[in-house]
């Protein structure tokens, strides 16, 4: 019989005692006590981390209720995610430890949430509208379209002569994908000049944005195999609309492709009205939307999409932002890990030279690996004045500051750390997808931060069909309620609920057993992750959760 099944012919007392062998205790209970299934921390192998596959990701977010194709019934819509059940609550939670760590318990940032559609000169100042573009080509025999930066290609060079017969060209992804679909391309080309089995060099990887007309003409398109790309070509990212009921040129606005300049145009505002004093941060969360040439990898590129940016106004000088800059690349990376991302999988990309945007002074990126290859998750830039001096030639309007202490007037420069929501989610679920054994059988489940999981924790009943252990259970759920979201799971075998609950992440289960109602001795609560369980009496179970999952 296997163990989860056990506990159908566990009755009463019996089923009583068989709970409460093994248990460590906490508060006023002395006696060791255990649920039905405890031995299972005995019997468990160390959980190893690994890196899954974007599929096993897309189907546990769809399967689970985390995230959805959005119009899915409609055969879904390129580019858009719908958030389920689970997944609003781990958004949230992400947007609700980010405020708290940057803004709550911060004296020098405050926020805003300014509005998704601004006036349209706002994206004449910064730039977007003659600048925000991304390179693109189109296949002229298939018709799809592909950003030039994210395809590339390699000429085939034979290793005997250093003779070049062609080229390849595959789209972004991890190294080994890309050299595998390279050598398959390879191969084929080969075989068509009648030189199969040739060798042929290392592939030397570039964009096709860095192709001449000369290579254009024989670089073979992802989509057809055949010369068949037009040279890259500028595509502006912006989602028009219009407001008023006219349909004309006067009334064009844009929906914003970022969320900073919301916080630029309200700095006087905000300076205004909250009396802080440079060095001083402005924080912001908020949807924003970019028309994605080629939207892919899940929801690491989407068109709609959620950022949270801090925008940290400095005095100016080339020796004062490398600190405040230093300082927020550290505070960046702690948040992170303290959320569970897994630091193995963490790295830094500094850019340089061409890499860096004509007005910033420095800016470093936080990478991730995910299952496609390592990517920016988040980035963090010394941006210079450059956005307030815009905005104050564009509009007219002075945005400058005056320093009380130095009598200086100047306009400030600043400090920009910004991290998407949906990136930092797809993230924080590959590091939390981990698998073990317990007593021979395999466990996939989501090892989230106890402060982020979308279930803080579920409250179980022994048995569904005992008044007393369910009406004590429900007096636990209900308190529990009203500080955390919280499940209620009464149907099966106790290691199977376990299961149900290991797989979308939910840290703790509280069940109630005979012990509970009959001996006073408290609740048992087990640890997803090491499946040990303890006895808690029923007035600790709130400050023990509190102290795991908040921290106090």
């Amino acid at each position: 019989m296997k163990f989860s099944a056990m506990i159908f012919v566990l009755y009463g007392r019996q089923a009583a005692a068989f709970s409460t062998r093994m248990a460590r205790t906490v508060g006023v209970v002395s006696r060791p006590m255990a649920t039905a299934v405890d031995s299972e921390a005995t019997q468990q192998q160390e959980s190893i981390a690994k890196i899954p596959d974007m599929d096993e990701i897309v189907s546990l977010c769809k399967r689970r209720g985390i995230i959805f194709p959005s119009s899915e019934i409609y055969n879904g819509f390129a580019g858009f995610y719908d958030y389920g059940p689970l997944g609003a609550e781990l958004k949230k939670n992400i947007k609700d430890a980010w405020w708290k760590n940057f803004v709550t318990q911060r004296e020098d940032v405050v926020g805003v949430d300014s509005s998704i559609i601004h006036n349209p000169t706002t994206w004449k100042s910064s730039g977007h509208l003659d600048g925000f573009s991304d390179p693109m080509v189109d296949c002229k025999e298939t018709k799809l379209r592909f950003r030039a930066d994210q395809i590339f290609y390699s000429p085939v060079i034979l290793e005997e002569t250093s003779e070049r017969v062609g080229y390849v060209c595959v789209q972004e992804g991890n190294d080994e994908t890309m050299v595998k679909d390279a050598k398959k391309q390879a191969k084929a080309l080969l075989k068509a000049k009648d030189m199969k089995g040739s060798k042929i060099e290392a592939f030397a990887f570039r964009e096709v944005v860095e192709a001449t007309e000369e290579e254009m003409a024989e670089i073979p398109s992802p989509a057809s195999g055949k010369p068949t790309l037009t040279m890259p070509r500028d595509f502006n990212l912006m989602f028009e609309t219009r407001v008023g009921a006219a349909v004309d040129s006067e009334n064009i606005a844009y929906l914003r492709p970022e969320t900073a300049q919301g916080i630029f145009i309200n700095f006087k505002n905000v300076l205004g009205s909250s009396r802080q004093k440079i060095p001083f941060g402005i924080a912001q969360i908020g949807k924003a939307f970019r028309n994605e040439i080629t939207p892919r990898n899940f929801i690491f590129r989407s068109r709609e999409f959620e950022q949270m940016e801090v925008e940290y106004f400095i005095p100016p000088g080339d020796d004062v932002w490398p600190e405040f800059h230093q300082k927020w690349m550290d505070d960046s990376k702690d948040f992170l890990v303290s959320l569970g991302l897994r630091e193995d999988l963490m790295g830094w990309d500094v850019h340089e030279g061409d890499g860096l945007a004509h007005y910033a002074r420095a800016c470093t990126d936080i990478t991730f690996k995910f299952p496609f290859g390592e990517q920016e998750l988040m980035g963090i830039a010394a941006r210079g004045n450059y956005d307030l001096t815009q905005h104050t030639e564009g509009s007219g309007k002075t945005l400058d500051y005056f320093d009380d202490q130095t009598k200086e007037k100047y306009i400030p420069h600043c400090i920009e750390p910004s991290l998407g929501v949906d990136r930092l989610a797809l993230a924080i679920i590959c590091s939390a997808y981990a698998e073990d054994e317990i007593g021979g059988e395999k466990r996939n489940f989501l090892k989230f931060s106890p402060k982020i999981a979308p279930i803080k924790a579920v409250v179980l009943p022994l048995l569904k069909n005992k008044e007393a252990l369910v009406s004590t259970a429900r007096d636990i759920f209900e308190k529990l309620q009203a500080r955390y979201n919280v499940a209620w799971d009464a149907t099966g075998a106790i290691g199977r609920r376990y299961r149900r609950a290991d797989e979308v992440g939910v840290p703790f289960c509280i069940t109630v057993d005979f012990e509970t109602i009959e001996d006073d001795a408290g609740v048992t609560i087990r640890d997803r992750d090491s499946t040990e369980q303890v006895r808690v009496p029923l007035d600790e179970v709130i400050p023990y959760l509190s102290k795991a999952i908040d921290g106090y």
